[in-house]
Protein backbone atom coordinates (compact mmCIF):
# COMPACT_ATOMS: atom_id res chain seq x y z
CA UNK A 1 0.00 0.00 0.00
CA UNK A 2 1.42 3.34 -1.06
CA UNK A 3 1.59 6.29 1.29
CA UNK A 4 -0.75 9.12 0.19
CA UNK A 5 0.43 12.75 0.13
CA UNK A 6 -2.42 15.06 -0.84
CA UNK A 7 -2.94 18.82 -1.13
CA UNK A 8 0.53 19.69 0.14
CA UNK A 9 3.36 21.96 -1.03
CA UNK A 10 7.11 21.37 -0.92
CA UNK A 11 10.17 23.43 -1.85
CA UNK A 12 13.88 23.72 -1.34
CA UNK A 13 16.50 21.01 -1.70
CA UNK A 14 15.41 17.34 -1.97
CA UNK A 15 12.17 17.49 0.08
CA UNK A 16 11.14 13.93 -0.88
CA UNK A 17 14.58 12.53 -1.61
CA UNK A 18 14.93 8.74 -1.70
CA UNK A 19 11.30 8.06 -0.84
CA UNK A 20 9.42 5.06 -2.25
CA UNK A 21 5.84 3.90 -2.76
CA UNK A 22 4.12 7.30 -2.77
CA UNK A 23 0.84 8.54 -4.24
CA UNK A 24 0.99 12.30 -4.79
CA UNK A 25 -2.27 14.12 -5.50
CA UNK A 26 -2.67 17.87 -5.94
CA UNK A 27 0.89 18.41 -4.73
CA UNK A 28 2.96 21.47 -5.69
CA UNK A 29 6.75 21.24 -5.87
CA UNK A 30 8.01 24.84 -5.61
CA UNK A 31 11.43 26.22 -6.55
CA UNK A 32 14.32 24.07 -5.43
CA UNK A 33 16.20 21.06 -6.71
CA UNK A 34 15.83 17.29 -6.94
CA UNK A 35 12.52 16.97 -5.13
CA UNK A 36 12.01 13.27 -5.91
CA UNK A 37 15.52 12.12 -6.76
CA UNK A 38 16.43 8.45 -6.22
CA UNK A 39 12.80 7.35 -5.75
CA UNK A 40 10.69 4.43 -6.97
CA UNK A 41 7.03 3.55 -7.40
CA UNK A 42 5.72 7.12 -7.46
CA UNK A 43 2.25 8.02 -8.73
CA UNK A 44 1.70 11.76 -9.32
CA UNK A 45 -1.80 12.98 -10.24
CA UNK A 46 -2.81 16.61 -10.82
CA UNK A 47 0.52 17.86 -9.49
CA UNK A 48 2.52 20.95 -10.40
CA UNK A 49 6.31 20.91 -10.68
CA UNK A 50 8.13 24.26 -10.51
CA UNK A 51 11.61 23.31 -9.27
CA UNK A 52 14.60 21.91 -11.18
CA UNK A 53 15.44 18.23 -11.65
CA UNK A 54 12.44 16.72 -9.79
CA UNK A 55 12.74 13.18 -11.18
CA UNK A 56 16.35 12.01 -11.47
CA UNK A 57 17.46 8.40 -11.03
CA UNK A 58 13.91 7.16 -10.52
CA UNK A 59 12.51 3.69 -11.25
CA UNK A 60 8.81 3.21 -11.83
CA UNK A 61 6.69 6.36 -11.83
CA UNK A 62 3.30 7.32 -13.27
CA UNK A 63 2.60 10.98 -14.02
CA UNK A 64 -0.98 11.89 -14.96
CA UNK A 65 -2.69 15.23 -15.55
CA UNK A 66 0.32 17.21 -14.29
CA UNK A 67 2.10 20.43 -15.25
CA UNK A 68 5.85 21.02 -15.49
CA UNK A 69 6.49 24.78 -15.52
CA UNK A 70 9.48 26.53 -17.11
CA UNK A 71 11.34 26.30 -13.81
CA UNK A 72 11.17 22.49 -13.84
CA UNK A 73 13.93 22.25 -16.45
CA UNK A 74 15.72 18.96 -17.00
CA UNK A 75 13.01 17.26 -14.98
CA UNK A 76 13.39 13.64 -16.08
CA UNK A 77 16.91 12.26 -16.43
CA UNK A 78 18.59 8.90 -15.76
CA UNK A 79 15.28 7.19 -14.98
CA UNK A 80 13.38 4.06 -15.96
CA UNK A 81 9.83 2.85 -16.48
CA UNK A 82 7.88 6.08 -16.77
CA UNK A 83 4.25 6.37 -17.82
CA UNK A 84 3.17 9.98 -18.54
CA UNK A 85 -0.40 10.83 -19.57
CA UNK A 86 -2.44 13.97 -20.22
CA UNK A 87 0.41 16.24 -19.13
CA UNK A 88 1.64 19.69 -20.16
CA UNK A 89 5.36 20.39 -20.18
CA UNK A 90 6.69 23.95 -20.47
CA UNK A 91 10.19 23.06 -19.26
CA UNK A 92 13.13 22.52 -21.65
CA UNK A 93 15.66 19.69 -21.81
CA UNK A 94 13.36 16.93 -20.61
CA UNK A 95 13.97 13.20 -20.94
CA UNK A 96 17.68 12.36 -21.00
CA UNK A 97 19.29 8.94 -20.58
CA UNK A 98 15.94 7.22 -19.97
CA UNK A 99 14.73 3.67 -20.53
CA UNK A 100 11.28 2.21 -21.03
CA UNK A 101 8.93 5.23 -21.13
CA UNK A 102 5.35 5.43 -22.39
CA UNK A 103 3.85 8.84 -23.24
CA UNK A 104 0.19 9.42 -24.08
CA UNK A 105 -1.40 12.77 -24.91
CA UNK A 106 1.53 14.95 -23.85
CA UNK A 107 2.17 18.54 -24.95
CA UNK A 108 5.74 19.81 -24.73
CA UNK A 109 5.68 23.52 -25.48
CA UNK A 110 9.43 24.15 -25.18
CA UNK A 111 10.95 20.92 -26.47
CA UNK A 112 14.45 22.12 -27.36
CA UNK A 113 17.09 19.45 -26.66
CA UNK A 114 14.50 16.98 -25.42
CA UNK A 115 14.69 13.16 -25.62
CA UNK A 116 18.45 12.58 -25.77
CA UNK A 117 19.99 9.14 -25.36
CA UNK A 118 16.62 7.50 -24.66
CA UNK A 119 15.82 3.84 -25.27
CA UNK A 120 12.65 1.78 -25.64
CA UNK A 121 10.16 4.64 -25.85
CA UNK A 122 6.54 4.51 -26.99
CA UNK A 123 4.70 7.79 -27.69
CA UNK A 124 1.07 8.29 -28.75
CA UNK A 125 -0.48 11.72 -29.41
CA UNK A 126 2.64 13.70 -28.62
CA UNK A 127 2.94 17.37 -29.63
CA UNK A 128 6.34 19.08 -29.44
CA UNK A 129 6.84 22.79 -30.19
CA UNK A 130 10.09 24.82 -30.36
CA UNK A 131 11.73 21.44 -30.63
CA UNK A 132 15.20 21.91 -32.14
CA UNK A 133 17.47 18.90 -31.62
CA UNK A 134 14.69 16.62 -30.37
CA UNK A 135 15.25 12.83 -30.23
CA UNK A 136 19.04 12.70 -30.47
CA UNK A 137 20.94 9.41 -30.29
CA UNK A 138 17.88 7.39 -29.27
CA UNK A 139 17.19 3.71 -29.91
CA UNK A 140 13.99 1.71 -30.32
CA UNK A 141 11.23 4.32 -30.60
CA UNK A 142 7.59 3.68 -31.55
CA UNK A 143 5.68 6.91 -32.25
CA UNK A 144 2.07 7.44 -33.35
CA UNK A 145 0.29 10.72 -34.15
CA UNK A 146 3.22 13.01 -33.47
CA UNK A 147 3.08 16.74 -34.28
CA UNK A 148 6.60 18.20 -34.41
CA UNK A 149 7.69 21.80 -34.96
CA UNK A 150 11.48 22.03 -34.66
CA UNK A 151 14.64 21.39 -36.64
CA UNK A 152 17.50 18.84 -36.54
CA UNK A 153 15.25 16.04 -35.27
CA UNK A 154 16.01 12.33 -34.88
CA UNK A 155 19.73 12.68 -35.63
CA UNK A 156 21.83 9.57 -34.91
CA UNK A 157 18.78 7.54 -33.89
CA UNK A 158 18.20 3.87 -34.68
CA UNK A 159 15.29 1.43 -34.86
CA UNK A 160 12.51 4.02 -35.10
CA UNK A 161 8.94 3.55 -36.35
CA UNK A 162 6.62 6.55 -36.88
CA UNK A 163 2.96 6.54 -37.99
CA UNK A 164 0.34 9.17 -38.91
CA UNK A 165 2.44 12.19 -38.00
CA UNK A 166 3.21 15.72 -39.18
CA UNK A 167 6.88 16.59 -38.93
CA UNK A 168 7.85 20.20 -39.64
CA UNK A 169 11.60 19.85 -39.32
CA UNK A 170 14.76 20.71 -41.26
CA UNK A 171 17.73 18.33 -41.30
CA UNK A 172 15.65 15.42 -39.97
CA UNK A 173 16.86 11.80 -39.80
CA UNK A 174 20.55 12.51 -40.41
CA UNK A 175 22.91 9.59 -39.77
CA UNK A 176 20.03 7.32 -38.75
CA UNK A 177 19.82 3.52 -38.91
CA UNK A 178 16.66 1.50 -39.55
CA UNK A 179 13.99 4.22 -39.48
CA UNK A 180 10.52 3.68 -40.99
CA UNK A 181 7.86 6.39 -41.40
CA UNK A 182 4.30 5.60 -42.51
CA UNK A 183 1.41 7.79 -43.70
CA UNK A 184 3.04 11.01 -42.58
CA UNK A 185 3.93 14.49 -43.81
CA UNK A 186 7.57 15.56 -43.60
CA UNK A 187 8.29 19.23 -44.28
CA UNK A 188 11.82 20.64 -44.25
CA UNK A 189 15.06 20.86 -46.15
CA UNK A 190 17.83 18.23 -46.35
CA UNK A 191 15.76 15.25 -45.19
CA UNK A 192 17.51 11.99 -44.36
CA UNK A 193 21.07 12.77 -45.44
CA UNK A 194 23.61 10.02 -44.71
CA UNK A 195 20.86 7.72 -43.43
CA UNK A 196 20.98 3.94 -43.62
CA UNK A 197 17.90 1.79 -44.23
CA UNK A 198 15.44 4.69 -44.15
CA UNK A 199 11.98 3.62 -45.35
CA UNK A 200 9.18 6.08 -46.15
CA UNK A 201 5.75 4.64 -46.95
CA UNK A 202 2.87 6.78 -48.28
CA UNK A 203 4.55 9.95 -47.06
CA UNK A 204 4.41 13.47 -48.48
CA UNK A 205 7.80 15.18 -48.63
CA UNK A 206 8.54 18.88 -49.06
CA UNK A 207 11.74 20.93 -48.88
CA UNK A 208 14.81 21.17 -51.07
CA UNK A 209 17.50 18.51 -51.57
CA UNK A 210 15.76 15.64 -49.80
CA UNK A 211 17.21 12.18 -49.26
CA UNK A 212 20.80 12.61 -50.40
CA UNK A 213 23.80 10.39 -49.52
CA UNK A 214 21.36 7.73 -48.25
CA UNK A 215 22.15 4.01 -48.24
CA UNK A 216 19.44 1.42 -48.89
CA UNK A 217 16.70 4.07 -49.06
CA UNK A 218 13.17 2.81 -49.78
CA UNK A 219 10.25 5.01 -50.88
CA UNK A 220 6.85 3.37 -51.32
CA UNK A 221 4.00 5.36 -52.92
CA UNK A 222 5.35 8.69 -51.67
CA UNK A 223 4.54 12.15 -53.04
CA UNK A 224 6.76 15.23 -53.34
CA UNK A 225 6.03 18.94 -53.07
CA UNK A 226 7.02 21.43 -55.76
CA UNK A 227 9.98 22.63 -53.69
CA UNK A 228 11.54 19.16 -53.29
CA UNK A 229 14.26 19.82 -55.87
CA UNK A 230 17.60 18.05 -56.41
CA UNK A 231 16.41 14.91 -54.69
CA UNK A 232 18.28 11.65 -54.11
CA UNK A 233 21.79 12.85 -54.94
CA UNK A 234 24.36 10.09 -54.38
CA UNK A 235 21.77 7.77 -52.80
CA UNK A 236 21.15 4.08 -53.34
CA UNK A 237 17.37 3.88 -53.60
CA UNK A 238 14.34 1.79 -54.47
CA UNK A 239 11.46 4.21 -55.05
CA UNK A 240 7.90 4.31 -56.32
CA UNK A 241 6.71 7.92 -56.44
CA UNK A 242 3.14 9.05 -57.00
CA UNK A 243 2.64 12.21 -59.02
CA UNK A 244 5.51 14.51 -59.97
CA UNK A 245 8.92 14.95 -58.42
CA UNK A 246 10.50 18.30 -59.45
CA UNK A 247 14.04 17.07 -60.04
CA UNK A 248 16.33 14.12 -59.41
CA UNK A 249 20.09 14.55 -59.36
CA UNK A 250 22.80 11.90 -59.67
CA UNK A 251 21.29 8.94 -57.79
CA UNK A 252 24.05 6.41 -57.25
CA UNK A 253 22.21 3.10 -57.75
CA UNK A 254 18.83 1.38 -57.57
CA UNK A 255 15.50 1.99 -59.29
CA UNK A 256 13.26 5.09 -59.31
CA UNK A 257 9.78 4.91 -60.80
CA UNK A 258 7.66 8.07 -60.82
CA UNK A 259 4.56 9.29 -62.60
CA UNK A 260 6.65 12.20 -63.86
CA UNK A 261 9.97 13.93 -63.17
CA UNK A 262 10.49 17.59 -63.94
CA UNK A 263 14.24 17.29 -64.52
CA UNK A 264 16.73 14.43 -64.43
CA UNK A 265 20.29 15.64 -63.82
CA UNK A 266 23.05 13.14 -64.57
CA UNK A 267 26.42 14.87 -64.84
CA UNK A 268 30.14 14.19 -64.56
CA UNK A 269 29.95 14.23 -60.75
CA UNK A 270 27.80 11.12 -60.45
CA UNK A 271 29.29 8.50 -58.11
CA UNK A 272 29.93 4.87 -59.00
CA UNK A 273 28.29 2.65 -59.93
CA UNK A 274 26.03 5.35 -61.38
CA UNK A 275 23.60 2.77 -62.77
CA UNK A 276 20.28 3.80 -61.20
CA UNK A 277 17.31 2.99 -63.45
CA UNK A 278 14.93 5.96 -63.72
CA UNK A 279 11.44 5.47 -65.18
CA UNK A 280 8.61 7.91 -65.85
CA UNK A 281 5.06 6.74 -66.50
CA UNK A 282 4.07 10.06 -68.09
CA UNK A 283 6.93 11.67 -70.00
Amino acid sequence: MNEMIKNQEFGGERPLYCTHNLDLENVIIHAGESALKETSNINATRCRFEGKYPFWCCDGFHIKDCIFTVGARAALWYSRNLVMEDTIVDAPKMFREMDGAVLKNVLIDSASETFWHCRDFKCDDLCACRADYIFMKCDNLRINRFRLDGNYSFQWTSNVEIHDSILNTKDAFWETDNVSVYDSEINGEFLGWHSRNLRLVRCHITGSQPLCYAENLVLEDCTFGDDAVLALEYSSVQATIKGRIPSVKNPRSGHIKADSIGEIILDENIKAPGDCIIEQENK
